[in-house]
């Protein structure tokens, strides 16, 4: 297992870094980002806001761009496709500049003001994660998560009361050492699978989950969901197959380093 690295941290984030991926979100884009604009500054002054377009065919692009003139801490990273919700975290990711990455969904469904709970474990864990406390989703679409979560727990042994909220504070070192390889809905359970591995701590806070004002939720279609299942597969076997090899090596050079020391002459005085 990679030897884990602390993250020492204050109790508010010195700089932020807020992801916000996008697809077709024109109707409440703007708010998202208007009330980042405000509540964010009662933390830090040092920020950005990154709107991830992963290749809307509506105004969000448009409405990002008309922000940006207003406000230059606002950042606009553009897909030209679709490419689905884990590459655009990926590429938020990776524009990040700040201490911390903080990343939410833009649909309204998470109230920025939720992060200030937070704050005050920085000083106890790398990372803290959101769970929704009362979701506000169909059945079937809370049936689906159910599952899974339980797929995830027992194939890649992640364990967490909502995989997939998307309501999470990270170190952006950490995203940049521990670069994401999935690319669909799979993104959130590698996240924390990279970060289990790595030794990184985390605290589960619950936060708020509104209603869906506008816009069309595309979680629960069925060839997300079956793309989901087919990376967490193929990408779990592959894992598994890296980390035996790693474990092979590292039993390698303990070995060579006891032969070495056992071969060293004793000195008599």
């Amino acid at each position: 297992m990679e030897v884990s690295k602390v993250y020492h941290a204050v109790q508010l984030p010195t700089s932020l870094s807020i992801v916000l991926p996008a697809y077709n979100e024109e109707q409440v884009i703007g708010q998202t980002v208007s009330d980042v604009l405000d509540v964010v500054p009662t933390w830090t002054q040092d920020f950005e806001v990154i709107v991830v377009d992963d290749g809307s065919k509506d105004q969000t692009a448009a409405i990002v761009a008309a922000l940006i003139i207003r406000d230059s801490r606002v950042r606009l990273v553009k897909h030209e496709a679709n490419h689905g919700y884990g590459a655009a975290l990926v590429s938020g990711f990776a524009a990040a500049t700040k201490e911390y990455t903080f990343f939410m969904d833009s649909d309204g469904q998470f109230d920025i003001r939720d992060l200030a709970t937070f704050f005050p474990f920085l000083n106890s864990y790398d990372a803290v994660i959101g769970y929704r406390m009362q979701r506000q989703d169909t059945m079937i679409r809370k049936l689906n998560a159910w599952g899974w979560k339980q797929a995830v727990g027992l194939v890649l042994d992640v364990c967490v009361r909502d995989l997939d909220c998307a309501f999470k504070l990270f170190p952006t070192e950490f995203l940049h050492s521990h670069p994401l390889e999935t690319r669909g809905a799979m993104i959130n359970a590698e996240l924390l699978y990279r970060a289990k591995m790595a030794g990184c701590t985390y605290k589960e806070v619950g936060v708020r989950h509104l209603p869906r004002r506008a816009g069309r939720a595309t979680g629960a279609k069925l060839s997300v969901i079956i793309r989901a299942f087919r990376e967490l597969f193929v990408a779990a076997r592959t894992w598994k197959r890296e980390q035996r090899q790693s474990d092979a090596q590292h039993a390698i050079v303990i070995d060579e380093t006891r032969t070495r020391t056992n071969q060293i002459p004793t000195r008599v005085c």
